[in-house]
């Protein structure tokens, strides 16, 4: 099976308009002159990002939500969404239409259109497109880390994989946990009032340490990350506790729609975040639990197969 990586380098020699980035990002950015416009466009399949039990209202505000987490990595307002929609059982597709109007209200953003097929098969794939306006330009990318900056991640790690373990193991469909996994909130203001003072920023979907190999390799730097500064939250703790290991999963896990960024040591957050890195000379991910450098785990985070 073609890999998700493998498959992103035959794109790219097609991805030749400036407002592509070279596939290095998670948007496209469109200069129009005055005004620049920010897409981004995800696609969820099921028993690959929703278990087939999932509530249908669940899986859409995660439909829009991870959308909107990309939009709010570029510092955008989101302008509306476009659904692309596989039709199926009548009551799936009700509640989903139901939880849809949950989300879009929630977040203040219109659908504007889409398209739907027919599901002929056993399993759906949904895709929504999610367009913005960039408040700040420029627009942050994952290119622009420099040597010298400290790397920042918003919010707590970990409470969406301990949701997914209760929610699979039928414990818990929810509490705390659970609502973290099923219905994540996009960072929007944060990444708004972010945008104008970073120099690299993405959003933490796939895993801390996988996304943080990616703002590496975009930006041409080393960035070393230290397991004992990761944010957990005490929930988590409680559930998992804070050993390395727990630490290593929580950061290696996905899910988790906060913001990781790249900024320089001068520069006063306008927002609550955690050090948990800095970038160096040199390229790719270093991992550290204090003072000790340690091994990568065999898995950063999520990639599809």
């Amino acid at each position: 099976m073609t890999t998700e990586s493998t498959f992103i380098n035959l794109m790219r020699a097609m991805a030749s308009d400036p407002a592509a980035r070279d596939l290095l990002d998670d948007c496209a950015v469109i200069n129009l002159g005055s005004d620049t416009l920010i897409l981004t466009h995800d696609m969820m399949a099921e028993d690959v990002h929703w278990l087939s039990s999932a509530d249908p209202a669940d899986v859409a505000w995660k439909l829009v939500a991870s959308n909107l987490s990309d939009l709010a990595a570029k510092g955008a307002r989101p302008l509306g969404v476009l659904l692309g929609f596989m039709l199926g059982d009548d009551s799936w597709d009700r509640k989903f239409a139901a939880g849809l109007q949950t989300a879009l209200v929630h977040f203040d953003v219109p659908l504007l259109g889409g398209d739907t097929v027919t599901n002929r098969g056993d399993k759906r794939a949904l895709g929504l497109t999610a367009i913005g306006a960039a408040t700040c330009t420029p627009v942050p990318s994952r290119s622009g880390a420099r040597p010298g900056d400290l790397i920042y991640v918003t919010g707590t790690l970990g409470d969406a994989l301990a949701g997914f373990e209760l929610i699979e193991a039928g414990f818990d469909e929810v509490g705390p946990l659970a609502i973290a996994y099923n219905r994540p909130e996009p960072r929007l203001c944060e990444g708004q009032s972010l945008a104008p003072k970073v120099h690299a920023m993405m959003d933490v979907s796939d895993g801390l340490l996988l996304d943080t190999e990616r703002l590496a390799s975009a930006s041409k730097v080393e960035i070393a990350i230290d397991l004992a500064r990761i944010p957990l939250s005490p929930t988590y703790i409680s559930y998992r506790g804070d050993a390395l290991e727990s630490r290593m999963q929580a950061a290696s896990w996905g899910d988790d729609y906060q913001l990781l960024f790249a900024v320089s040591p001068e520069i006063e957050l306008p927002v609550a975040a955690t050090q948990v890195g800095h970038v160096g000379e040199g390229t790719g991910l270093s991992l550290y639990e204090g003072e000790r450098r340690i091994a990568l785990p065999p898995s950063l985070g999520y990639q599809h197969q």
